[in-house]
């Protein structure tokens, strides 16, 4: 089960390494940057089930980790201005660090794997993913909106 999961999780990473490419192409806009965190909070309905329930600490260990490693994806996100269109820059940290992520995870997998149930890790790396996907989607956000501002021309009144 391990290594389906583990496989899964790195089939995951590249496709958010592919659509972060295709997404460098085409001009950006705050529903592109707000509605995946909005989709994936579907998932927190995997917590109906009690298996997947954390305790406190699992859950304060995962949304902390989680805020840590999206300071690593903020720094990297950045956006410019192509003509009279916001796109996202492309950086070549981004994928060293979701390299560096998947990495972090499948280790962190294997060692936790040990003594907490395969349900209940699920629930943690859920957490973990919301956690980080949350704060680094906030920050695009802002900083699209303030780009946008700026692209907007002066009212005369």
């Amino acid at each position: 089960m391990t290594l389906v999961t583990s496989l899964i999780a790195v089939v995951m990473a590249f496709l958010v390494f592919f659509v972060r490419i295709k997404a460098s192409e085409k001009p950006t806009n705050a529903k592109k940057i707000i509605l995946p965190p909005l989709f994936m909070s579907t998932g927190a309905l995997m917590f109906i089930d009690p298996v997947f329930r954390v305790t406190r600490g699992e859950l304060i260990e995962a949304v902390v980790l989680g805020l840590f490693f999206s300071l690593f994806l903020i720094k990297t996100s950045k956006f410019e201005v192509r003509g009279h269109d916001i796109y996202l820059k492309r950086s070549k940290a981004f994928i060293w660090i979701l390299l560096g992520l998947i990495i972090i995870r499948l280790g962190l997998k294997t060692y936790l794997g040990r003594t907490i149930d395969y349900r209940q890790l699920s629930g943690m790396f859920y957490l973990l993913a919301f956690s980080m996907i949350v704060p680094w989607r906030i920050a695009m956000y802002v900083s699209y909106r303030k780009l946008a501002a700026r692209l907007k021309p002066p009212v005369l009144t």
